[in-house]
């Protein structure tokens, strides 16, 4: 077998592949998976942790620590991305144990509104749908971003909450309702959900 050290390519291997090579402290595989991953975790922690970047950037940071500290007890048989997933729900979770003074102000907070030039209604259904996320509780929080935004399967936010899938299914359904509840002022745009 060729030796992938020595070929100085890691683009053909698995992220579980890669992650039993981290285990043995190989760089190259680390930075591999970071190559692949970095980005999309960035993305995950600031739509989450209330669009702050660079609580983002550190919980980023934090999140790739602890895949290299827990690598060797990384159950083979399961999914690198759905583990890697796990681990940042839960740093979000103990985020929000942090920072409950802030959740409460989360509006203010949010950000500025999106408003289209093109279509301003469009625009406040934008604000008023980043509203009503940004007054979810933090498992319906997860959970909205987890199927709608980061476009995880129903299984795989299973295993990331740690949730049975049937239970998923029930409380997105829900959650939905109570979406379109609040947001019943805009039936009349096309894209009313």
């Amino acid at each position: 077998m060729k030796d992938v050290a020595a070929s100085g390519t890691y683009k053909t291997h698995t992220d579980e592949a890669l992650l039993l090579l981290v285990a043995g402290s190989d760089m190259l595989a680390f930075n591999e998976l970071y190559d692949r991953y970095a980005q999309k975790m960035f993305g995950y922690f600031y739509k989450m942790l209330w669009k702050n970047k660079e609580l983002a950037e550190d919980q980023t940071q934090e999140l790739f620590l602890k895949m290299v500290k827990h690598a060797g007890a990384f159950e083979k048989g399961r999914s690198f991305s759905t583990w890697l997933y796990s681990i940042a729900h839960n740093i979000c979770k103990n985020e929000y144990r942090k920072a409950e003074v802030r959740m409460k102000h989360a509006e203010a907070i949010s950000g500025p509104a999106i408003v289209s030039e093109d279509n301003p209604d469009i625009g406040r259904f934008r604000l008023a749908v980043n509203r009503c996320i940004s007054h979810l509780g933090d498992d319906k929080r997860s959970l909205f971003i987890l199927r709608f935004q980061e476009q995880l399967s129903v299984p795989e936010i299973s295993r990331v909450m740690g949730i049975p899938e049937g239970t998923i299914k029930s409380r997105l359904f829900y959650l939905l309702k109570e979406l379109k509840e609040q947001l019943s002022d805009f039936k009349s745009l096309h894209l009313y959900p």
